[in-house]
């Protein structure tokens, strides 16, 4: 199916291997979905599992005019829901009907802004199965007190639960990458908004990171202006708070300093 060169410029490394294509395709549930999307079906490995789904509408976006050239003369069933553009710049309001699913071998230099794109439109992605690089999979995964703990791990799992699933080898890509890759699964948790500020949830979150090697007292302080401030969370470091801590330390915010 393969006929033009992956492109180095969008971290093009497509999949050949049809049973880790079912696997992938295996782990999106999409209950209680109206549609999936899938970023970047590339030469269509997993498209092909995808456009065999019939009680479920199914996107596909990608990039690449040859591919999306190639898509349409592989799956002509499928092609007026085949989409040429940048996911990243998707107006998926306008475009799909929530809530949605989302499926994809994710580039590697664009995986964590997809990330962040799902965080703002949490409200219509219901579950995301994803592959990327095995590291930012581990990262998005881990739990408090792991060295990959970071800023993406708390947003997501704030608003997800998040399974790693699999590790995928170098040699089922064209051409293979140079790390292994990482899927993963992440479904919306039921509980809906957090008990706090959510917009600044995501600005504590992002400004104690910033400086993860400081106790959250001197990172936040000139953000927040809480070097009087005695919790005990802020002698700690971000990588030790769990996302209840992140949302308790949110509303300790909120009281000392009002709504900015």
């Amino acid at each position: 199916m393969q006929r033009f060169k992956p492109k180095k410029s969008l971290g093009q490394h497509f999949l050949t291997d049809r049973n880790i294509a079912r696997k992938i395709v295996s782990a999106l549930h999409a209950e209680s979905c109206n549609s999936i999307v899938e970023i970047g079906p590339g030469t269509g490995v997993l498209t092909a599992l995808l456009a065999e789904k019939k009680d479920i509408v199914t996107y596909f976006v990608e990039i690449d005019r040859e591919a999306v050239d190639l898509l349409r003369e592989s799956f002509p069933a499928i092609g007026d829901r085949i989409i040429h553009g940048d996911f990243l710049g998707l107006d998926m309001d306008r475009i799909f009907r929530a809530p949605i699913a989302i499926i994809g071998n994710l580039p590697y230099n664009i995986s964590s802004p997809v990330f962040f794109k799902i965080l703002d439109n949490r409200n219509r992605v219901k579950e995301a199965v994803c592959m990327v690089q095995k590291e930012v999979a581990h990262r998005i995964a881990s739990p408090p007190g792991s060295k990959d703990y970071g800023i993406l791990s708390v947003l997501l799992q704030a608003f997800y639960t998040v399974d790693y699933l699999f590790t995928v080898s170098p040699g089922v890509f064209n051409p293979p990458p140079k790390v292994n890759s990482g899927v993963i699964r992440m479904v919306r948790r039921e509980n809906g908004n957090l008990p706090c500020d959510e917009e600044k949830f995501f600005r504590v979150v992002k400004t104690s990171f910033n400086q993860r090697r400081k106790m959250l007292r001197n990172s936040l302080q000139n953000q927040f202006n809480l070097c009087d401030a005695e919790d005990p969370l802020l002698k700690k470091r971000p990588e030790q708070l769990s996302v209840s801590d992140f949302v308790a330390l949110t509303n300790r915010v909120e009281r000392i300093i009002g709504k900015q």
